[in-house]
């Protein structure tokens, strides 16, 4: 058995925990920005493929207090680095150190880089190491004297799904569009509506969900290339995701902007997400939105107005969404951003309010619960109607 974190954004540590519960890994500890967990070699894949709002899945290889320099060399050196880094291996060292005593960064990643070369000459019998391998990116993470040493499994962070090869202005992480859709109470047969959805992360995501296709089946990452992970776990595990996948079933989910432009990119992202066909985009002013289901949801990340000048203007939609969802009593609405007063102009207290980070912004995901739909509600096409 093996011990993994799965890394999260402040307030999303829970989303992630359930997560890998889901994948039936039930020896689970959440901490900040971190969730740990025990697990079998395999883990490494399922984890990988499917964690939707985790940043990255680390190799916990050890963790211990250390207050000087030859501490952290010593017990460095101790830990099992032969069982997992190949004689030909690149494995850079990244650090952090964060209320401890061993505060220079630099010198902490040059003695964990040192510890290490000296436990692999014992293995390998040799005093340079070319590195022209595969990856193994270890981290030292130093918090209040006590050091975590890992590998980081995922490579690029698990948000490049691979579907967003063209840039937009501002993007929303993919990892916290999935966060936000998890936390709502959309389930696939609903209509879910993003009326300012840009290049349309949410809306993507949402149907990466709905559809049960794991995030991370069109990519690549550094464990694959490792020989303590066998190919075969890869194979059976990227099977498994292709098994649970349900491309067939129906999902109602649209994506609107007054950008056509942006619209565009829109739909481009979701044909590289294998979900063109599964989501709708439409130009169309927020204020002229219409729809004719009676139970949905809209989850929506609007300006926040953080540029100087732009507060006025992001205000106003505030004003003009609270106008606009009027007519739509029964619908639950899951709005996210900074503004500390986004209630008083949007004119409706939230449900619910829960702190998330939108890279460094601190954010504040507004959730307004309407009343459930019934059981029996059937699955109905999306269809949104200019105001007339």
């Amino acid at each position: 058995m093996i011990e993994l974190i799965a890394t999260a954004t402040f307030g999303l540590e829970s989303v992630v925990a359930g997560e890998v519960r889901e994948l039936g890994y039930e020896d689970v500890n959440v901490e900040n920005a971190r969730v740990t967990f025990t697990a079998d070699k395999e883990a490494v894949c399922r984890a990988n493929l499917w964690l939707r709002a985790a940043d990255r899945v680390l190799l916990k290889m050890g963790e211990f207090k250390a207050v000087t320099f030859e501490e952290l060399f010593q017990q460095t050196k101790d830990l099992p680095w032969e069982d997992w880094i190949p004689e030909d291996a690149a494995f850079p060292v990244q650090g952090k150190s964060i209320k401890s005593g061993l505060y220079s960064v630099p010198d902490c990643q040059a003695i964990v880089k040192k510890a290490v070369v000296e436990k692999l000459k014992r293995k390998y019998r040799r005093n340079w190491f070319e590195e022209t391998g595969p990856r193994y990116t270890i981290e030292v993470a130093l918090l209040k004297d006590v050091v975590t040493l890992t590998i980081d499994t995922s490579g690029a962070g698990l948000h490049k799904r691979g579907y967003r090869r063209l840039g937009s202005q501002a993007p929303l992480k993919e990892t916290l569009a999935a966060a936000m859709v998890l936390l709502s109470r959309w389930r696939p047969g609903q209509t879910l509506i993003d009326p300012l959805c840009g290049s349309g992360t949410i809306p993507i995501e949402a149907a990466l969900i709905g559809l049960n296709i794991a995030p991370g089946l069109n990519r690549e990452f550094d464990a694959e290339r490792w020989p303590a992970i066998p190919k075969e776990l890869w194979d059976r595990a990227r099977q498994e995701a292709g098994e649970l996948a349900c491309p067939g079933r129906p999902v109602h989910i649209l994506g609107s902007d007054i950008d056509g432009k942006v619209l565009s990119l829109a739909r481009y992202h979701a044909r590289q997400a294998r979900v063109g066909e599964k989501v709708f985009f439409q130009t169309l002013p927020l204020a002229d939105l219409r729809t004719k289901h009676q139970y949905g949801c809209i989850i929506c990340n609007p300006p926040y107005g953080e540029r100087l000048g732009e507060v006025r203007q992001a205000e106003s939609l505030y004003v003009e969404m609270g106008n606009t969802f009027k007519g739509m009593e029964t619908w639950s609405f899951y709005i996210l951003t900074s503004h500390p007063d986004f209630e008083r102009f949007f004119g409706k207290r939230a449900t619910k309010k829960r702190k998330l980070y939108n890279g460094r912004i601190q954010c504040n995901y507004f959730q307004y619960y309407g009343p459930r739909p019934p059981r029996q509600l059937k699955n109905v096409p999306v269809e949104l109607r200019p105001h007339t």
